[in-house]
């Protein structure tokens, strides 16, 4: 059936599909998605067959069979793995090498659902890469097919999972552990067992239970707030280390044994020594609000540090044309050229876990030769006009800027380690500002300053 573009827009985003459950997504809709997919990599990469992940929510077992349901229609075989990570089923779209979906709404609310698309070997789909046909399709209304349909298979790849991540990173040297892990109630409690079994680790587990309604805390550990438990739950049990997954577990956030968030920009930092140690003079990918640290410490080490805009189809697109080894974002996403360019929110754990049990120091003491400088975090402000305020932000800073770029915003340069970053949010009224310096006060007076015009 065709769909008006408004309604199919509203869904179709710049890197997935994702709206409210019976309002903006049901199964026909996600039937038709099946299809216009199926179609796509069909003609595009003469595919055969499609496998299908699915998180915790309520809506997810019917959502992805409908959508096996649209795949099969079109003549494709699809193979469900059932409840899985996002990143596991990247690692089942590699290892069967085929196209791939995973129904989750990652960290929003319980009332949506989405679809993260790839192409065989984890390759992303965006607008530019496959959505705007499939869009395109929706509207239209998607063909019939006059051949024979597909089947419908199923396949257990969690224990392969495990083994693989932990073939991914040396960790014969990994003395005992305390780890504390919240999961939010996401799938970090069906892939945390399973990849940590074997391991020297005595795990303290918070929010295991699988629940797409998510009772305890937003599965969000960007914002500080649902970081509160495991801090707690971290002193309380006197671990090593604590660790956060958002809820489709493609991202890891750390908390040290003193109950304090380690940054995101520190572990890309760690994780990049750790791979250029494997291979020497590698390139590494880091997005333009992750701390200066990172690409100082790359070029120390010997390495190519490359600078991408945010989100995960710009570094994807760079891990790919640059051969890198590793790239990470401030946002927590990590992603392993050894894992077919995806990103793993386990990889990364593993690897900080690998680093702290190697050796005798606490993680707060491993970590600081990471943290050179002090940032804000990103600071959203609600603006009339983006583009005037952040024009008249440059002004105020004209005579103290060094440099000035537009590759995602604006970055300015101002010397002495300090920068700013300001973009404009694609889908809300919104002004982003990252900030880093030397010293939090440093920080402090700068982002005051910045704000006061963003917000005059």
């Amino acid at each position: 059936m065709a769909r008006s573009a408004e309604s199919v827009d509203a869904v179709i985003k710049a890197y997935d599909v994702r709206g409210v459950v019976g309002e903006q997504i049901d199964a026909a809709f996600v039937r038709d998605v099946g299809g216009a997919f199926a179609r796509l990599v069909r003609e595009d990469a003469d595919a055969d067959r499609v496998v299908i992940g699915y998180d915790m929510r309520d809506s997810s077992p019917e959502l992805s069979r409908a959508f096996a349901e649209g795949v099969t229609a079109q003549g494709l075989d699809v193979i469900l793995v059932g409840l899985a990570s996002t990143d596991q089923l990247y690692f089942a779209s590699g290892l069967l090498d085929c196209p791939g979906a995973m129904f989750t709404a990652s960290h929003n609310p319980a009332r949506y659902n989405g679809i993260k698309l790839c192409r065989a070997g984890a390759k992303p789909v965006g607008q530019d890469t496959g959505l705007a046909t499939v869009a395109a399709e929706l509207v239209a209304g998607v063909p019939d097919y006059d051949g024979p349909h597909g089947s419908i298979s199923e396949q257990d790849v969690l224990a392969d999972y495990a083994a693989f991540v932990r073939k991914l990173v040396d960790l014969s040297d990994l003395r005992p552990l305390t780890v504390a892990v919240d999961a939010g109630n996401g799938m970090g409690g069906h892939t945390v067992p399973a990849v940590f079994e074997p391991l020297p680790l005595q795990v303290e587990s918070l929010y295991f239970e699988l629940d797409g309604t998510f009772p305890n805390h937003e599965a969000n550990p960007l914002d500080p707030a649902n970081l509160v438990d495991l801090q707690k739950h971290v002193t309380a049990t006197g671990a090593d280390i604590g660790l956060a997954f958002d809820g489709d577990a493609d991202r890891c956030f750390v908390v040290d044994e003193k109950g304090q968030p380690v940054s995101p920009s520190a572990v890309t930092a760690l994780v990049a020594e750790r791979e250029l140690a494997k291979e020497p003079g590698s390139t590494v990918i880091h997005n333009l609000i992750t701390s200066r640290a990172v690409p100082e410490l790359v070029t120390e080490l010997g390495g190519t540090p490359v600078r991408t805009r945010v989100g995960h189809s710009f570094i994807k697109q760079q891990m790919a044309q640059t051969g890198a080894i590793f790239g990470g974002e401030h946002s927590a996403h990590y992603y392993f050229r050894d894992f077919w360019g995806a990103d793993s929110g386990m990889l990364a754990a593993l690897h900080v876990l690998a680093a702290l049990g190697e050796q005798d120091r606490p993680l707060s003491e491993l970590m600081a030769k990471y943290e050179r400088y002090a940032a804000s975090g990103e600071i959203n402000s609600t603006v009339a006009d983006a583009g005037e305020r952040t024009e008249a932000v440059l002004s105020a800073f004209a005579d103290r800027a060094r440099s000035v770029d537009r590759l995602d915003g604006v970055t300015v340069e101002l010397g002495d380690g300090a920068w700013f970053n300001l973009r404009a949010s694609n889908t809300e009224p919104l002004l982003r500002l990252n900030v880093e310096a030397p010293t939090t006060p440093d920080v402090d007076v700068l982002v005051a300053e910045i704000l006061g015009i963003v917000r005059s």
